[in-house]
Formats: structure tokens, C-alpha cells, sequence
């Protein structure tokens, strides 16, 4: 089969298109047949070994696709070969036209909804769902402020939020971002670029500021956040690239939390309760990811481009 491959870490250009053996299950694998791969910023950071945490060498990037069960292995109940699925994990990488994946990791694909958006489901909408339902606890008739609201978590974020009953204020730094971000279901959009954008949404709040912000930068704005936020609000970073200053007395005034979060340390009850979430919102139209680009699987060096683009909205896919 093909599969991308990585054998050194570094730019873009370290994508290799291989051809390898295709991986067989085991007792309680899946083996699925890719028809879209999703692609996510953590990708690129591996791949260029950021923070000294990329996988072993050589390796098959990705944790997200989507596609059709080719075959189980013993003990596996869940599916069987000819089911829909979308994949949150893989054993053996989902850059490639096959991927090895354990029996948890496989989730039912409603047949309303394409493979590119079954690909888009793990990373952005269960980052966004452990963000705003676990960290943040968000509750019915709260506000909360989506920070990059047209990327693949922002949109996750806005979509959640909305059927969970908030009222959703996100932001974006294009024309074309900030009409996709109402489209997606937010009340009020603001130009992240704009002077004074965040005194226009306390404006919004009636004086208040929002309950809870998603942050997708955080080294850029935690510092704003905190005049922003709430009283007892709650700040979840979620994306960062860098080192942040800020005034720790911010946060005393206002008996405010910053949390982070890292999917990776979801529990595994709280990763069922996810993807029981998101697989019936695909199923019953609540959820619905914006697909930007399709690229062929050949082309996964330009996919990791594509997604670290500024202004980059909606989600990028690989087609095997």
C-alpha cells in the first residue's frame, strides 16, 4: 500500500510517499480503508519534533481519517468490514491508504455525513468538546469567546457551544473567516485584528465580559484575555507558540482560571462520553465540519503548509 512516510525530522519536505506492506489486525484491531485523512497542526509539530516529542523514526504520520472497515481481528464486536467509520488514533499512522487502528478508536460514520468530515471529527471536535465541557465546564446560557473561530477546533468550538445552549461570540482575521464563523452558527463575530476588539465583546456581554474564552493563542492574548474575562470566567488554552507575560493580579481580581488542556489527557471515560457526542451530533446534523481543501495523499507535504497558513479556515484533508 502507499503511506506517507517520515525518516528524519524537519520541514515539510520530509514527507516521504512509500510504498510499504499493509498492516494485518490483531486480536481487538481494526484494520480501516482510508477515504480521507485528516490533517492537524500537532502533525507538523511532530514532524519537526518540537519540543523534542516526535515519534520514533521512522513513522507514519496522523491520528484522524475516516473511510471503511477492511477487516477485524479476534475479539472484535464493535464493527465489522463493510461499516463506516471515522478513526480517532491509529496504531500504525493515517497517512496512508490502510491503517492499523485498536477497536476503541473506531467510531460509527453516519451516511449523511462525507469521509472528509468523519476526518475532521477527532482532533478539532474532540479538542474542542474536552475544552468547553470538561475544562471549562460550560453550562446552558453562558457566553463564551471562540479566539481563531474559522480554524478546525474554532469551528468544533462554535457548533458545541451553540448546541449546548451558549451564546457564541467568535472572532477571525479575514472577511471571508468572519462570514464563514456566523454561518457555522455564532451570534456575534469580531475581527481579531481590529484595535479594541475585545471591549467591543465585553460591550456584547453587557459590561461583563464572557464566562469562558477558548484560546487558540495563547503567547499572543492571555494577557488581554484576563481584562476581558468574567468575574470567576475561565481561560482554556488551547493553542500556543510561545512564551506569555502576564499580571497575575488580573486573575486575582477577577477570581479567574486559566487551564490548559491537551487532549492526549482525556480520560478514557471521558473519550467515550466525547465520541458518543460528536458521532450523534454527524448523525443528526448538529455537527457538520467545513471542509476547505482536499489534496491527494501525495501531496501531504503542501497539506502541512496548508494548515499553518495565516488565515487558514476550515480543515484540510488527504485523499488516499
Amino acid at each position: 500500500m502507499k503511506a506517507i512516510r517520515v525518516s528524519e525530522y524537519g520541514g515539510p519536505s520530509v514527507l516521504k510517499l512509500e510504498e510499504v506492506p499493509p498492516p494485518q489486525p490483531g486480536p481487538n484491531q481494526v484494520l480501516v480503508r482510508n477515504h480521507a485523512v485528516g490533517i492537524n497542526p500537532v502533525d507538523t509539530y511532530l514532524r519537526s519534533n518540537t519540543d523534542n516529542r516526535g515519534p520514533k523514526l521512522p513513522y507514519t504520520p496522523g491520528s484522524d481519517a475516516a473511510g471503511v472497515v477492511e477487516s477485524v481481528g479476534p475479539g472484535v464486536t464493535a464493527v465489522k468490514a463493510g461499516d463506516r467509520v471515522y478513526v480517532g488514533g491509529t496504531v500504525s499512522g493515517a497517512y496512508a491508504e490502510l491503517c492499523l487502528c485498536d477497536q476503541g478508536q473506531t467510531h460509527p460514520l453516519s451516511a449523511n455525513a462525507s469521509f472528509a468530515q468523519g476526518a475532521a471529527m477527532n482532533v478539532p471536535y474532540a479538542t474542542a468538546y474536552h475544552a468547553l465541557f470538561h475544562r471549562a465546564r460550560a453550562e446552558a446560557g453562558e457566553t463564551v469567546l471562540v479566539h481563531g473561530a474559522s480554524g478546525g477546533v474554532g469551528i468544533g468550538a462554535v457548533q458545541l457551544a451553540r448546541a449546548g445552549g451558549l451564546t457564541v461570540i467568535g472572532t477571525a482575521g479575514t472577511e471571508r473567516g468572519r462570514r464563514m464563523v456566523l454561518e457555522q452558527g455564532a451570534h456575534h463575530v469580531l475581527d481579531h485584528g481590529a484595535p479594541g476588539y475585545l471591549d467591543e465583546c465585553v460591550r456584547l456581554t453587557g459590561g461583563q465580559g464572557p464566562a469562558i474564552i477558548m484560546e487558540m493563542l495563547a503567547n499572543a492574548n492571555l494577557q488581554k484575555d484576563l481584562g476581558a474575562i468574567a468575574m470567576r470566567g475561565r481561560i482554556v488554552v488551547i493553542g500556543n507558540r510561545g512564551t506569555a507575560e502576564i499580571n497575575a493580579r488580573l486573575a486575582m481580581n477577577k477570581n479567574a482560571a486559566i487551564l490548559g488542556m491537551a487532549l492526549n489527557h482525556a480520560s478514557p471515560a471521558q473519550l467515550a462520553g466525547i465520541h458518543a457526542a460528536l458521532v450523534e451530533g454527524l448523525r443528526n446534523g448538529t455537527l457538520h465540519p467545513v471542509i476547505a481543501q482536499e489534496l491527494p495523499l501525495a501531496q501531504a507535504a503542501r497539506s502541512h503548509e496548508a494548515v499553518m497558513e495565516a488565515g487558514h479556515h476550515g480543515k484540510v484533508v488527504l485523499v488516499p
